[in-house]
C-alpha cells in the first residue's frame, strides 16, 4: 500500500472560514478585477455618486485627487445619521463595511431598481482594501462621520449640521493589494466625461492634484458623438431617440459615417457594457427594419437575399444608455450582462426606427448601396478564403493519395520545415517519436529506390516512391519538357535530409536528388 505524506493529508484542520473583510483582502481580484491601480475604487464611489443624481437628488459630485489619496463628495440625499440597527452598527457604518447590505435591492424605493449599484459591495471593497476610509453624511441638520483603518472599524463622531445634504468618502489604498495605489488619470477623465453625456445636468468638478476640471454636458449622447465623428465624413442624419416609459429609459443616437468598421457603445445604467441581450436586440431589429424597408423600396428584389447585419452596420455609430431594472450582471465590475427586460428597449428603437427610415430615403439609399458594396467584398473574401483552404486540401490529398506514412509537420512556414526520408518504417519509428512535429516531416521509403541515372522518364513516373516524393516536395513534372521543375510557392520543405544505409542504395537516393 503506498505510504501517504503526513503533511499533505487532508483533515479537519484543512477547512478554514473567513469572514468577508478576509476574503476580500485575501482575494482582491475577485471585486476589484484588474489590481495593477486602484483606479476600480473610485469607479465604485463615484458609481454611487452617479445612482444619488439619477435617483434625483443632487446635481454635483466633487472629486479630488492628492497623489493616492481620492474623496468623492455627492451632494445626495446622505445616509440617515446615527441610525442604530439591529446588530447595533449605524446604517452608515454597516453601508460601508457589512457585505451585501444596500438600499438598491428594493425595486420600490428611491432608486427604483434602476441604479448601477445593485450588489451592495462596491463601497465595501473599497474600505477593505485601504489603509484608512473616512466617510460623512449630512442629512436632517446632522452629520455623522466614521474611520475605519485596515478595512475595521475606529471610530465615530456625530454633531449637527446646518449645510447641504450628502455623502463624503475619503480613502487611501493600500499597497497590500494594488500594485500601483494611484488611479489611471486618464480613465478617470474619460468616464468623467461620458457620465456627463449620460447624465445632462450633472455637474462633475474634478481637483487632480491641483489641476481643476469641469465636466458638464449640454446635449448629451449628442456631444459624444460629436467627439466621435468629428474627423469623419457623415452620410446621414442622426437618430435620436429618448424614450421614458415606467421604470424604462431608452436614449440613443445613432448615425453613419463612410467608414467601413461599425462601433456600438452600449451602456445600461450608465454603466458601460459590452455583452447582453441589450446589443443583440438593437442589431436584430436594425437589421430586420432596413431589410424590410429595402425591400418595399424595391432595391432587393425578391429573388435576392437579405443583407447580413454586418453588411448593414459598416460606417454606423451607435451609443446608447438602457435604463432598467432589475439587470443582472456575471461580476461586480458589471459589464456583461446576464439578464435584462429588452422589450421596451426594442420597441422604442423600433419605432424610431422606422420613422427615420421613411424620413431621410436619400441617404438610406447610400447605406443600401455601402451594404451592397460590403456583401460583395465579404462574399469575394469568403470564395478566395475557400480557394485556399481547396488548394491546401488537394496539396494533403495529392501526398496521402500516394502514401499516408507520411508523417508531416504542422509548421506552413517553407523555410522553416524539414523532411526526413528514411530508408523503410524501421527506421522512422524512432524519428517520429523524437522529431519537433511543428516543423519535422518524416517519410519512409520502401526498399532500394529506382536508379535515376539509368531510368527513362516513363519508368520514374510508373515508380510510386519517387512519385510519393515528388508530391510530397511540392515538385512537378512539366508535360513540355517532360522535366521536374517547380513553382516556389508550391515548396513545402526549406530541407531535405536523406536518411539511408550507407551502401549502394545510398548511391542512388543521391543519384535521385542530383
Amino acid at each position: 500500500m503506498r505510504q501517504e505524506r503526513q503533511d499533505n493529508l487532508y483533515n479537519e484542520n484543512s477547512l478554514i472560514s473567513l469572514n468577508p473583510l478576509e476574503f476580500t483582502r485575501l482575494r482582491p481580484q475577485v471585486y476589484a478585477g484588474d489590481c495593477t491601480y486602484s483606479t476600480q475604487l473610485l469607479v465604485e464611489i463615484f458609481s454611487n455618486a452617479v445612482d444619488e443624481f439619477n435617483a434625483g437628488h443632487g446635481t454635483q459630485i466633487d472629486v479630488n485627487i492628492v497623489k493616492d489619496v481620492v474623496t468623492v463628495h455627492d451632494y445626495g440625499q446622505g445616509f440617515i445619521p446615527n441610525s442604530i440597527r439591529e446588530d447595533g452598527k449605524t446604517v452608515l457604518e454597516a453601508a460601508f463595511s457589512v457585505l451585501n447590505t444596500s438600499g438598491k435591492y428594493r425595486e420600490d424605493g428611491s432608486y427604483e431598481g434602476t441604479s448601477l449599484g445593485s450588489f451592495g459591495i462596491g463601497s465595501k471593497i473599497t474600505t477593505f482594501l485601504s489603509h484608512w476610509l473616512t466617510v460623512e453624511t449630512h442629512r436632517d441638520n446632522e452629520y455623522e462621520k466614521i474611520t475605519f483603518n485596515e478595512g475595521v472599524f475606529k471610530d465615530r463622531a456625530t454633531g449637527h449640521w446646518t449645510g447641504e445634504s450628502g455623502t463624503v468618502v475619503t480613502w487611501q489604498p493600500s499597497e497590500d493589494f494594488f500594485a500601483n495605489t494611484e488611479v489611471e488619470i486618464n480613465k478617470i477623465q474619460t468616464l468623467f466625461k461620458t457620465i456627463s453625456c449620460l447624465c445632462p445636468g450633472l455637474t462633475i468638478n474634478l481637483d487632480n492634484n491641483g489641476k481643476k476640471e469641469v465636466y458638464q454636458s449640454q446635449h448629451g449622447l449628442n456631444d459624444l458623438v460629436d467627439d466621435a465623428v468629428k474627423d469623419k465624413e457623415i452620410i446621414t442624419n442622426r437618430l435620436n431617440v429618448d424614450f421614458s416609459q415606467d421604470k424604462f429609459k431608452l436614449n440613443l443616437v445613432m448615425t453613419y459615417t463612410s467608414n467601413y468598421s461599425s462601433t456600438i457603445i452600449p451602456y445600461v445604467n450608465t454603466g458601460l457594457t459590452d455583452t447582453g441581450a441589450h446589443i443583440t436586440q438593437l442589431k436584430t431589429s436594425l437589421t430586420r427594419e432596413m431589410n424590410k424597408f429595402f425591400r418595399d423600396k424595391k432595391w432587393l428584389k425578391e429573388k435576392d437575399e437579405n443583407l447580413t447585419g454586418d453588411s448593414i452596420q459598416e460606417g454606423m455609430y451607435v451609443v446608447f444608455n438602457y435604463t432598467a431594472p432589475s439587470v443582472s450582471y456575471d461580476a461586480q465590475v458589471k459589464s456583461r450582462v446576464t439578464a435584462i427586460d429588452t422589450k421596451p428597449e426594442t420597441s422604442a428603437f423600433t419605432t424610431a426606427l422606422q420613422s427615420w427610415l421613411l424620413s431621410n430615403e436619400k441617404e438610406i439609399k447610400v447605406i443600401f448601396d455601402k451594404a451592397i458594396a460590403a456583401k460583395k467584398a465579404s462574399e469575394a473574401a469568403k470564395k478566395a478564403r475557400e480557394l485556399a483552404r481547396e488548394k491546401e486540401k488537394k496539396k494533403k490529398e495529392k501526398v496521402l493519395k500516394f502514401d499516408s506514412k507520411l508523417a508531416d509537420c504542422y509548421s506552413k512556414d517553407r523555410m522553416k520545415c524539414e523532411i526526413y526520408v528514411t530508408e523503410g518504417d524501421s527506421a522512422s519509428g524512432n524519428l517520429k517519436t523524437a522529431r519537433n512535429n511543428e516543423f519535422q516531416a518524416v517519410m519512409p521509403v520502401r526498399g532500394k529506390i529506382l536508379n535515376c541515372q539509368k531510368a527513362t522518364l516513363t519508368q520514374i513516373q510508373k515508380n510510386a516512391e519517387i512519385m510519393t516524393m515528388i508530391d510530397a516536395f511540392g515538385l512537378k513534372i512539366d508535360p513540355k519538357t517532360m522535366k521536374v521543375t517547380y513553382d516556389k510557392e508550391d515548396l513545402r520543405y526549406g530541407k531535405i535530409i536523406i536518411m539511408s544505409d550507407a551502401d549502394v542504395s545510398n548511391t542512388a537516393y543521391e543519384r535521385l536528388f542530383a
